[in-house]
């Protein structure tokens, strides 16, 4: 389990898995987070996705305007994690369904 697992995160994990439509997670997120740190998530998402698919640093820095520093950082985590991993593997079993 991760170092940083307490009983508020698990909490907040747990309502997280409780919203069931994305402006729930919409109405959720825009209190709980800054624009800044949604925009922030959203950049490494899609940083991962097009990693994923063979896009180069340079090419995605352009895309999507993040460093090739947080690229770096997302895929280490793509490579050597799970969580990327798997929240892509989700995500591309939502598409087929």
């Amino acid at each position: 389990m991760p170092n940083f697992q307490s009983k508020s995160i698990d909490r907040l994990f747990e309502v997280i898995l409780s919203l069931e439509t994305v402006e729930d997670c919409y109405r959720f997120f825009e209190d709980v987070c800054t624009i800044k740190e949604l925009e922030d998530m959203a950049q490494r998402l899609d940083a991962a996705i097009l990693l994923d698919e063979g896009e180069n640093y340079q090419n995605i820095s352009q895309k999507i305007g993040i460093s090739t520093a947080t690229i770096s950082r997302v895929s280490k985590c793509l490579k050597y994690g799970s969580g990327y991993r798997y929240a892509l593997e989700k995500l591309s079993e939502k598409k087929k369904a």
